[in-house]
């Protein structure tokens, strides 16, 4: 393209909005390569921030963007899409060009997580450095508040945004999962930001026009004073601010590693403020943002990262002073000792917290149930996993991990409180349920981990010493004993304060703290292992009813139709699968048992007898009564207990189809269109002959009875049969003629094999019929003949 410079920007603009939606994903990539490679910095500017929001769709989810969450790797635009986008490749070779003119772009107050928002709004100064001193003012007033963003910032929350902001999408289009151009861009974006060996790659322009200046640096001289904003009178600064650490080159380049994280953590986690936690104990009235699975998934992704990242700090060199020792680190390995503690902690016990309270009891926790046990247990993610460990030895190490428990004490005991709430209302005997269970108790039942977290808890139950200073939003620095992979002692003292100062940032001053050794939480565990072991008591009766129904299957009882209850399984599948989850519930649920027993020190002889006074109430005769109910204004209304035992298939109601028995819902063995059909012939031919089937039925002598059989319903239907409620009524039998029977597959199959039978024998169609119609017609004289027998004995 000859001399791009003396294009005016706006030409440029035009023609790609003009040429991009004719074009596929790829052949823009194509297109904006070369662009990025021609043009100079003044006429990019132009197209970046429509470029962003065309890659990654608008910020209120009008406009999808490139779909990343949608593109997996078997399209043909991932790859193009993937090395166009990747960290080193030419979007961010783009985003590193316009960084070394110091280009700003904006973003409206308005599209920030909700506590961040409400703070600038308020004029209070954000909790995340990352957003003190942006705000700008345009000429139109305070109520169209932006924030003034760098390039490497503006395209990093666009990313982040992305995963949260609802998009319009089509009917048949679904969410992807980790296997999406989305996923695969993230974990690149972390592997090369936050690597766990080496250092982060330079920035390609920074020897272009010297050294480029950190965002920090520059918008410190910004002042919000005149434009309605107050800063607080004590300003917690950054780690990466101190003179001493700017004056390091590495930490030209470090900025971009501590940039990514904080936008990552406060787009994806910082949904609840820690005010409205500890005022409702449950972040819900003013926030009401509910995160998606996919967006769990990827903050699973962070947090598995950010363990990786963190424990590859390496060992510090013996010095003499511990501040000189700190000094000698790099910006880089000062960013790994203190990165999870300080800026991911809060926010994702707060989230967690909000999805255990307000995640629906189905099978989907599992991702939020997985994305907990990721961060509570930073050893899977610590040293060469392919080196094996010596058998005697766990990786709960104490002397390495103790201080990480206590630092996160309440991520371990209080959502483990919140978890048995949901355990004791989940359907245990379902096998996904079950599995989480026991995923929980496996954790938990490592060896160690249940020392550590009651040591931490007699810790933070040690009386103060010496007055106690709370931190409300920051942690404790690496000289203050806050760094967890430290390799010097600690004393009792530190050790208390770092509890005590996690609780109380957490839970205020004036928390009661619940131990999770405590009485109180010993029987709720208690509690829990009794209805594990109800679970197990159904789901063994249902598997020995499964097969009882399994041998006494036979070629008649294949004829008949099914009920319209024994079609699905257990696990919602089909009952040749039924016996496999029941197998997969058995033992998740024993092994859950031994290990909570394992963690709370219950010997066998306590766990058999709970075990056994939870089955003995359960007997197949109490089984089979309604669950507990109070009687009401409208009839029965169920208690607490009742629900339980319906969740966990204990007891359950009797309910029966009550209506007409020709307007029952279409089966699956029955095919539509011959149910239709023969409904109306149905109805044609008993608005016919309604009275005289009527008064043939009537009859008291056999005729009369062999009529009955053929052409009434087998008994009434009770509409209100159940005891306490306000009305009972029974309906008058119909009488008319059923041709719905004729609609089922199976009987279809048996009057074809009966042709067939026929034709082989050489009989007709005609003669065929005359020997169906005497076959039921003696099969019906059959029955009579037993019925009237078996009521004379």
């Amino acid at each position: 393209m000859a001399a791009p410079s003396l294009q005016h920007p706006g030409f440029l603009l035009a023609n790609l909005k003009v040429d991009s939606p004719n074009k596929t994903l790829a052949q823009r990539c194509q297109d904006l390569i070369k662009i990025i490679d021609d043009y100079h910095a003044k006429e990019l500017h132009a197209i970046f921030s429509w470029l962003v929001e065309s890659v990654f769709g608008s910020l209120d989810g009008v406009l999808g963007g490139w779909n990343l969450r949608l593109l997996h790797s078997r399209c043909g635009d991932f790859a193009p899409i993937v090395d166009f986008l990747k960290p080193s490749g030419p979007m961010m070779k783009l985003v590193y060009k316009l960084q070394a003119e110091e280009y700003k772009y904006e973003v409206p107050v308005n599209y920030l997580p909700a506590p961040v928002k409400t703070s600038i709004q308020e004029g209070v100064l954000p909790d995340c450095p990352l957003f003190h001193n942006r705000p700008h003012f345009p000429m139109s007033g305070i109520l169209t508040l932006n924030m003034a963003l760098n390039p490497f910032e503006f395209f990093i929350f666009y990313f982040a945004s992305c995963l949260i902001t609802p998009k319009n999408l089509p009917g048949s289009q679904h969410v992807g999962t980790t296997d999406s151009a989305y996923f695969v861009l993230a974990d690149m974006y972390l592997k090369y930001f936050l690597p766990t060996e080496g250092s982060v790659p330079p920035s390609p322009f920074s020897d272009s026009k010297g050294s480029v200046s950190t965002p920090a640096q520059r918008s410190a001289n910004i002042s919000l004073v005149g434009h309605g904003l107050h800063s607080p009178s004590l300003l917690k600064h950054h780690i990466f601010l101190q003179p001493s650490v700017n004056a390091d080159p590495a930490a030209q380049e470090i900025w971009r590693s501590e940039t990514l994280l904080q936008m990552l953590v406060e787009v994806w986690l910082h949904h609840y403020s820690l005010k409205m936690y500890q005022k409702l104990q449950s972040p819900q009235v003013k926030e009401p943002f509910s995160p998606s699975e996919e967006h769990v998934l990827a903050v699973r992704l962070l947090v598995k990262h950010l363990h990786a990242f963190s424990n590859s700090l390496k060992p510090e060199q013996p010095s003499a002073s511990p501040t000189h020792s700190h000094a000698q680190a790099g910006p880089l390995e000062e960013f790994k000792r203190v990165a999870l503690q300080r800026f991911v902690q809060q926010k994702l016990f707060l989230f967690l917290q909000h999805c255990f309270g307000h995640w629906p009891l189905d099978a989907s926790f599992r991702a939020v149930l997985e994305t907990w046990l990721s961060f509570i247990q930073p050893w899977r993610y610590a040293g060469d996993k392919r080196a094996p460990l010596p058998a005697d030895s766990g990786r709960c190490d104490p002397d390495k991990w103790e201080s990480f428990v206590q630092e996160n004490l309440l991520v371990y005991t209080k959502l483990f409180q919140v978890f048995l709430n949901r355990a004791v209302r989940m359907d245990l005997v379902n096998a996904k349920n079950a599995l989480m269970l026991f995923r929980v108790a496996k954790v938990f039942c490592q060896p160690d981990l249940a020392d550590m977290i009651h040591k931490a808890e007699q810790l933070f139950l040690e009386p103060e010493l010496v007055p106690h200073h709370r931190q409300p939003r920051g942690y404790l620095t690496p000289g203050q004993g806050g760094s967890f992979l430290s390799s010097r002692q600690r004393i009792t003292t530190d050790a208390v304060f770092r509890v005590k100062s996690h609780v109380y940032a957490l839970e205020g001053q004036d928390c009661q703290y619940k131990q999770m050794f405590g009485p109180e939480l010993r029987a709720a565990v208690v509690r829990l292992i009794q209805v594990v072991a109800q679970a197990r008591h159904t789901a063994k009766r249902i598997s020995d009813r499964s097969c009882q129904a399994a041998a006494s299957k036979s070629l008649l009882s294949w004829l008949t139709a099914p009920s319209s209850d024994s079609s699905i399984g257990l696990c919602g599948v089909e009952a040749d699968e039924n016996n496999e989850c029941l197998r997969k519930t058995h033992e998740f649920l024993d092994r859950a048992l031994e290990n909570l027993c394992t963690v709370f020190k219950l010997n066998q002889g306590q766990l058999t007898q709970l075990t056994a006074i939870s089955t003995s109430s359960e007997d197949d005769g109490q089984s089979e009564r309604l669950p507990d109910c109070v009687v009401g204004d409208r009839g029965l209304v169920l208690t607490d207990l009742g629900r339980m035992q319906i969740i966990n298939g204990l007891r359950r109601f009797d309910i029966q189809f009550q209506g007409d028995p020709e307007l029952q819902p279409i089966r699956s063995y029955e095919n539509a269109l011959l149910v239709r059909f023969l409904y109306r012939m149905s109805s044609l031919l008993n608005a016919q002959f309604e009275g005289p089937l009527t008064e043939l039925c009537s009859r008291t002598d056999f005729a009369g009875r062999l009529c009955q059989h053929y052409l009434t319903s087998p008994d009434p239907a009770v509409l209100a049969r159940t005891p306490g409620s306000p009305r009972f009524w029974d309906r008058k039998r119909r009488v008319g003629v059923s041709l719905r029977p004729l609609a089922s597959y199976r009987t279809i199959l048996l009057l074809g094999f009966a042709y067939a039978a026929g034709a082989f024998l050489s009989f007709g169609p005609v003669s065929s019929t005359l020997l169906i119609l005497a076959a039921v017609f003696l099969h019906g004289v059959a029955v009579m003949l037993w019925a009237e027998k078996w009521k004379r004995h």
